[in-house]
């Protein structure tokens, strides 16, 4: 499976596309394919703050994992919140890239930025 080149990951298994000092966050494919079907997503409201490391969210899913935190690869203000993923988190299977992103960040220390993985090395993380 392959993971977009333009995009930044984490091993916790969420993406982050960077526009400016604005990242928009999503659950990788890798990722939504260990999980299994999703079938609620918890997220925060705008103007939250999300610290790096700490969760700023949760999936619920169907099958053995029930609810999985997300944690943010990332410290900022929550700028934006893909509320569609409320009448339908099957996005996140179905498009984790596109439609199934989940929150956009005003990144507050892009420094943070270098402790992420590009593609081919997230590749190789998810390879064994």
């Amino acid at each position: 499976m392959s993971a977009p080149k333009d995009l930044l990951y984490s091993d916790d298994h969420i993406w982050l596309m960077l526009e400016g000092d604005i990242a928009t966050l999503g659950i990788t494919e890798y990722g939504q394919q260990q999980l299994g079907e999703v079938v609620y997503v918890d997220l925060p409201e705008v103007g939250e703050f999300v610290v790096r490391g700490e969760p700023f969210g949760s999936v619920g899913t169907v099958g053995e994992i029930s609810e999985v935190e997300l944690i943010s690869p990332v410290t900022g203000e929550v700028m934006e919140v893909n509320e569609s993923l409320t009448d339908d988190p099957s996005q996140v299977n179905r498009d984790p890239y596109g439609d199934g992103w989940m929150i956009k960040v005003q990144v507050q220390d892009l420094e943070e930025l270098d402790e992420l993985l590009p593609a081919e090395e997230y590749e190789s993380l998810t390879a064994g």
